[in-house]
């Protein structure tokens, strides 16, 4: 029987009941994406291997403890194991990613993958509802141009004629939505990852 086949519920089963071979196929069959995964978020090989080995080092424990619920399928499981340690590795290393003081604000690209995995698509959604309770914090004028800007997509044209204020007030306030929300984020500590 090709190992592909074989389902990851057997193969957890197998392992936990002793079999190590097991868990080297369920290593192996997932490795590569696993991997990517973290890589994408660290881009650095040496950060994403170590990252790679603690997330098995962590399933091999919860499965040993007998810990593993059934009820979740394997790799969004290790995929939300990697996440959280990419997201410990970032706070470890005050390596939260930084937002710097342009008229764009780059969490905001993670919002707009249009590939996304269910998994990507659940963490997405709490990305976009962290952002959303941010800019609700922000000043009525700075909010308004945020929101004009980068959910509507206007131009700073556009947004001038729209709230009847010259282009240079109207990047003003982006400005200093900007730097409001990133005060507001460092305020809470918030993490926001894709």
């Amino acid at each position: 029987m090709q190992h592909e086949l074989i389902q990851d519920s057997i193969l957890v089963h197998n392992y936990i009941r002793g079999d190590e071979s097991a868990l080297e196929i369920l290593i192996n069959k997932h490795k590569q994406k696993v991997y990517s995964f973290i890589y994408s978020k660290v881009y650095d090989k040496d950060v994403a291997e170590d990252i790679f080995q603690d997330t098995f080092i962590k399933v091999i424990k919860t499965l040993k403890r007998g810990a593993y619920n059934e009820e979740c399928k394997f790799l969004p499981w290790v995929m939300r194991i990697s996440h959280n340690l990419v997201i410990d590795y970032f706070r470890k290393n005050n390596r939260m990613p930084k937002f710097s003081n342009t008229d764009e604000f780059d969490i905001f690209s993670v919002l707009s993958d249009s590939s996304l995995n269910a998994e990507s698509s659940i963490i997405k959604e709490q990305v976009e509802t962290d952002v959303r309770r941010l800019v609700d914090e922000l000043p009525e004028d700075q909010k308004e141009v945020l929101l004009m800007r980068i959910y509507e997509d206007l131009s700073f044209k556009e947004i001038s004629d729209k709230t009847g204020v010259s282009i240079n007030t109207a990047l003003g306030r982006m400005r200093y939505a900007l730097i409001n929300l990133r005060k507001i984020i460092e305020k809470h500590n918030i993490v926001l990852t894709n």
